[in-house]
């Protein structure tokens, strides 16, 4: 068992952390609302320290999942930072959506200090982390890698790196552009049935056999029917991830013609008061425009 740090726990980083204590881990953690962390450790029986370099000294791995590239700058490589408290030879894991910029310049901040730096993104909500079975989806060093993977099979139903550095942010962007798109035409697809008077569970038990199957549908058409979206990814957190998915795209000369308009539909979202709403919401948009 490893001496583990865990740095950001909102809905995600939370669960994950527990995972971690619970597979036998010695882990602290580390949050800006200390109240927080208090309660984790409480809940979870580990430590909690008061700024990221006391939770990630003598730690063997350092996890991160916090907001944006800031907050990843920050809990990384600012003041108190991680980096500070780490010992030569530590990783440091992110589980941040961050750009692939952010993620250079700490990889190579890391390499400078002597420690190794895998960006990880994940994928599979809340419900993911809760019950242990993310998607990580990884870029950085292999020897690195290698020995963060065990460490991460707390908290995951598969973990692979991708390629060098990097890889994983870009993994993660394909992700957001296929959600988005697949949740926007779930969400026409359920309206039109909706105005066609279909049984519309009737309907997705059928279609859901078959080429139109996905997990969106699966796991959120009953609720887009219902109009219940106070749960979930929300839609600020995703305009975040598309607003790096269409910089990157424009620096790679890749077209996101659809994942434009989605992310304007989402804005529309936004502006209807659903900001912290599912990402399904876009059936809700739809409602409104009648």
């Amino acid at each position: 068992m490893a001496k583990v740090a865990f740095l950001g726990l909102g809905v995600m980083g939370y669960p994950m952390a527990g995972h971690l204590a619970k597979a036998g881990h010695s882990v602290t953690v580390y949050n800006r609302t200390t109240a927080k962390a208090e309660k984790w450790a409480e809940e979870f029986g580990g430590a909690f320290a008061a700024t990221p370099a006391e939770a990630a000294k003598g730690a063997e791995f350092v996890m991160t999942c916090v907001g944006n590239d800031d907050d990843l700058r920050q809990v990384c490589a600012g003041e108190n930072g991680a980096f500070a408290g780490m010992d030569a030879g530590a990783i440091l894991v992110d589980h941040t959506t961050v750009s692939a910029a952010v993620t250079s310049e700490l990889y190579a901040i890391a390499k400078e200090k002597g420690l190794s730096f895998i960006d990880a993104p994940i994928s599979g909500g809340q419900a993911g982390a809760e019950n242990g079975v993310l998607s990580v989806m990884c870029g950085g060093d292999e020897d690195a890698y290698a020995k963060a993977e065990p460490v991460i099979d707390a908290y995951s139903k598969i973990c692979r790196r991708l390629g060098d550095s990097g890889a994983g942010q870009m993994t993660k962007m394909v992700n957001q552009i296929c959600i988005a798109g697949l949740v926007q035409g779930l969400a026409e697809g359920l309206n039109f049935a909706g105005k066609a008077g279909l049984d519309i569970e009737a309907v997705v038990e059928v279609i859901s056999q078959g080429a139109a199957g996905s997990w969106q549908m699966a796991n959120r058409h009953q609720t887009m029917a219902k109009d219940e979206y106070d749960f979930g990814f929300a839609v600020d957190w995703m305009r975040k991830d598309l607003d790096i998915c269409l910089r990157t795209g424009e620096e790679l000369g890749a077209s996101l013609p659809g994942t434009a308009l989605i992310d304007q539909y989402y804005k529309d979202v936004q502006a209807m008061g659903g900001g912290r709403w599912d990402t399904s919401s876009l059936m809700a948009r739809l409602r409104k425009l009648g």
